[in-house]
Parts: C-alpha cells; sequence; structure tokens
C-alpha cells in the first residue's frame, strides 16, 4: 500500500534522489534476504545438487582412471567448504532471482512508459524459461567437450588430476553461456515490440547476424570444440528466424510495410516522433 500511494502521488515517478536511494537500499536488503535464503538452501542440499553438476564428468572414461572411481580433487584444507559455499550462492541466485528481477523492475519501472512497462512484464515472464532450456541444453553436452580435452589430447602413461573449482567453472560457464544466448532472440523481439527495431532492419541485416550468432557461438564456448559450438548456434539461428517471423506479423499489424528511416543516410538523424510522443503524454501513459 506504501508503494502504491507513493506512486499515486508521484504520477510521473519522480522523487528527490535520497528517496531514489532509499528506496534502492530497501529493493537491495529485499533482494539479499531472499539470496541468503536461496543460498542455505543450496547449502542444505548440497549433495544431491553436487551429484548432478558432476554427472556429466563421470560419464566419461578418464574419470575413472585414478582409482576405478569418478574422483575430482582439491587442493587446499578450506577448498571443500569454499566449493559447497560456492554451490550454495549459485543456487541461491537460481531461486532468488523472481525476487531479485521484480526488485529491478519495480525500481525502474516508474521511468518507463506505460507500454514499456507492459511488454517488459512479458520480456520477464518469458526471459526465465529461455535461460533454463538453454541451461539443460548445455548441460547435456558438458561430457563432449571434456572427452575432446581429456580424451583425445591424452598422453600415454599421464593421470589428468581434474580439480574440483576448474571443472565447476567450466560447467557454470557452459550453462551462463548457453542460457545468455537463448536470451538474444528474445531481445530483438522487445525491441521490435518498442517500435526500435523494424522487419525490414531484421530482413536487411539477417546474413550478417546469422553469421555473427555461429562466430559469437566458437568464440563464447569454453571448450571450443564443433559439437557444442553447433549445438549453440543453430537453436540459437532458428529462435532469431522466429523472433524475425514475430517482428513480421508485429509490423503488419502496425502497418509498417516499409522500414520508416530506409532512405536516410548511416550517419544522418531520423525524425522524432513528436506527434505520437505527445499522444503518450496526454494518455498519462508515464503513470505506474
Amino acid at each position: 500500500m506504501k508503494l502504491l500511494s507513493s506512486a499515486q502521488a508521484n504520477p510521473d515517478g519522480r522523487m528527490p534522489l535520497l528517496d531514489h536511494l532509499r528506496e534502492l537500499r530497501n529493493r537491495l536488503i529485499k533482494a539479499m534476504i531472499a539470496l541468503v535464503i536461496g543460498m542455505i538452501v543450496g547449502y542444505v542440499f548440497f549433495q544431491p545438487i553436487w551429484d548432478l553438476l558432476k554427472e556429466p564428468y563421470c560419464q566419461i572414461p578418464q574419470a575413472r582412471e585414478l582409482n576405478d572411481k569418478c574422483t575430482l580433487v582439491v587442493d587446499g584444507i578450506f577448498s571443500q567448504f569454499f566449493v559447497r559455499l560456492k554451490i550454495a550462492m549459485i543456487v541461491g541466485i537460481v531461486l532468488s532471482s523472481p525476487v531479485w528481477l521484480y526488485q529491478l523492475w519495480a525500481f525502474v519501472a516508474p521511468g518507463l512508459y506505460k507500454r514499456e512497462r507492459r511488454w517488459t512484464y512479458v520480456f520477464l515472464t518469458v526471459a526465465v524459461p529461455l535461460f533454463l532450456v538453454g541451461a539443460w541444453l548445455a548441460y547435456l553436452f558438458v561430457d563432449k567437450g571434456l572427452q575432446l580435452f581429456l580424451g583425445g589430447f591424452s598422453i600415454d602413461g599421464v593421470t589428468a588430476l581434474v580439480k574440483v573449482d576448474q571443472y565447476l567453472s567450466y560447467v557454470l560457464a557452459m550453462l551462463v553461456v548457453f542460457g545468455v544466448t537463448f536470451e538474444l532472440p528474445l531481445l530483438v523481439v522487445m525491441l521490435n515490440l518498442v517500435g526500435v527495431l523494424t522487419f525490414q532492419r531484421i530482413k536487411k541485416t539477417q546474413r550478417i547476424a546469422v553469421f555473427g550468432i555461429f562466430v559469437f557461438s566458437a568464440v563464447a564456448t569454453p571448450s571450443g570444440d564443433p559439437v557444442t559450438m553447433l549445438v549453440l548456434a543453430l537453436p540459437t539461428v532458428v529462435l532469431y528466424e522466429i523472433a524475425a517471423v514475430l517482428a513480421y506479423f508485429n509490423d503488419r499489424r502496425r502497418g509498417l510495410t516499409a522500414d520508416p528511416d530506409a532512405e536516410l543516410a548511416d550517419d544522418e538523424v531520423s525524425p522524432l516522433r513528436l506527434e505520437e510522443i505527445d499522444a503518450e503524454l496526454e494518455r498519462g501513459d508515464r503513470r505506474p
């Protein structure tokens, strides 16, 4: 109720600097509390989570060369504790993501137009499932890169002792890279919905975008092997094409059959749509 009343008292989302800082502090505190609760859950259920994370490593033959058991090593007295803490932090960030995403959104929302806020709700709703699908796909192919480097470049008589923190960093990098990359087509759709990117622009740069996706996949994948690169690039290209189709139908719905800035030079500034902005302000679109 307090947040609602303050929003009604300031329909333009304006407040003094100190009030902004106080609101930021309060939202950070709420996000930190949610993070701590998530970390506690991750620490309590550490063993099943760790068994799930190390399963891809245990599937390769090199994992059992030391004592015929799936073995990872540590090199310090406190290393195992910090591994537990690191996994608890990861679980806490994932579990508390709805809370800190909402706190971030609630902090910046008063400064957005009503139409922009509506589409951002859609973005937050779709972004989490896309990230999880990308992370799940990365998990399925974690062992491919490990097999390439631990098996394809192995030396006779030499046993690789893989440290826990190194393996964990590799797995996390795979999950994050795949999850974030799967968000890129959604960003294209959002830019089209708010009128920043038209279908004609997407069509004009389609070949460059597809080439860029393959280059990014080759550079961003931690292992750099061709199988992992293709697994990341091909679904991303499919999602990008789906985003282009959605942009096409959205532009048709709005009556945009051509790019309004297509005739402008690259260094020429497009004219502002002052009538549209004035109409939005008259409708009170800046009100929460």
